[in-house]
């Protein structure tokens, strides 16, 4: 039965690693796309094998998932608090990818864990919450903002005497290499996202002992983010892309830059569980507010950061009411 529970557990949690591709794939290729740097078949192929790639880069980010959030019972019940936090994810994922909000998926997933283990009367780790979550999602998007504001004024001093045209081309080749290294980062944060809460399923199931990462675990987690990034997430794309502000090749180039460096920073320095989407996004809004800040179209930004606040109970919510359902099924 548990060893059912199990498969169970694993399969779902690979769904919502394909949902955070489909539904992050915007993070690393939007500003590309909609500054042409890279057709959009392009940009998809390219994204979807740097994830994969980013993926192995390392483990730090999935042990403070899997033991740095909660303490899960062992038996059923720890199973079945994982599987309600996967259900809590995916439901919000699916919400906010059909309305175009780009939220973050890390924080659905984590809020799920919180809602559940709350629900389940279990431990929630609240030190661990704030230092490697709260904390990391207020600073994350600020440093975003400043970092790349500030990229981008010294990318306008270098090139103020250059000729637009050439300066354009160049930055769209620049995008390329920038994109990339966004795909990359995104690999390497959200993949590690989901081997957190699949080791965490086999230690509660009593098939695994410690925190440490099995290459099988690091490569189906690859290759479901892989395979959902490359079924692309048009909806939040053109959120990100188009609806904030218009980009330029360098504007997208400096935003790409900046939130990349964000994600390697937090992933290796700090091993935080930060969310690309609100890296990426308040990173366009850095680059945009130095063109002007009537160029930035605050009211999208507004509802994104609405999507943001309400990531974490949202999902906890319907994480809590997934366990009770399941509770009163298998219990």
């Amino acid at each position: 039965m548990e060893l059912a529970a199990v498969v169970v557990v694993i399969v779902v949690a690979l769904a919502f690693d394909y949902t955070n591709g489909f539904h992050d794939a915007a993070n690393a290729i939007a500003t590309s796309v909609s500054t042409r740097a890279l057709s959009p078949r392009a940009a998809l192929i390219m994204a979807a094998v740097m994830n994969l790639a980013g993926a192995f880069l390392g483990t730090e980010v999935a042990s403070t998932v899997g033991k740095g959030i909660i303490s899960a019972p062992e038996g059923m019940a720890g199973l079945a608090v994982v599987l309600a936090a996967l259900i809590g994810a995916i439901v919000w994922n699916l919400v906010t990818w059909f309305f175009g909000m780009p939220s973050s998926s890390s924080h659905a997933l984590i809020g799920g864990l919180v809602g559940a283990a709350l629900a389940s009367a279990g431990t929630v780790q609240w030190s661990g919450v704030l230092e490697k979550v709260v904390i990391p999602m207020v600073v994350s998007p600020v440093v975003g903002f400043v970092l790349a504001g500030l990229v981008m004024i010294g990318i306008l001093w270098l090139v103020k005497d250059g000729r637009p045209q050439r300066v354009t081309r160049g930055f769209r080749h620049a995008q390329t290499v920038s994109a990339a290294a966004m795909a990359l980062g995104h690999g390497l944060q959200d993949a590690q996202k989901t081997m957190g809460v699949i080791v965490l399923a086999l230690v509660v199931g009593g098939y695994h002992q410690g925190f440490d990462i099995p290459w099988w675990v690091i490569l189906l987690s690859a290759g479901a983010l892989s395979a959902g990034t490359a079924a692309g997430g048009w909806r939040i794309m053109r959120t990100l892309g188009r609806r904030i502000i218009d980009l330029d090749p360098p504007r997208g180039f400096a935003a790409e830059a900046t939130a990349s460096a964000v994600l390697y920073t937090t992933a290796f320095a700090f091993a935080a569980p930060i969310s690309t989407t609100q890296t990426i996004t308040s990173a366009i809004l850095g680059v945009g507010a130095t063109k002007r800040l009537s160029a930035v179209r605050w009211t999208v930004a507004g509802n994104i950061v609405v999507a943001w606040v309400l990531t974490l109970p949202m999902a906890a919510l319907v994480a809590a009411l997934a366990y009770w359902a399941l509770h009163g099924l298998l219990m």
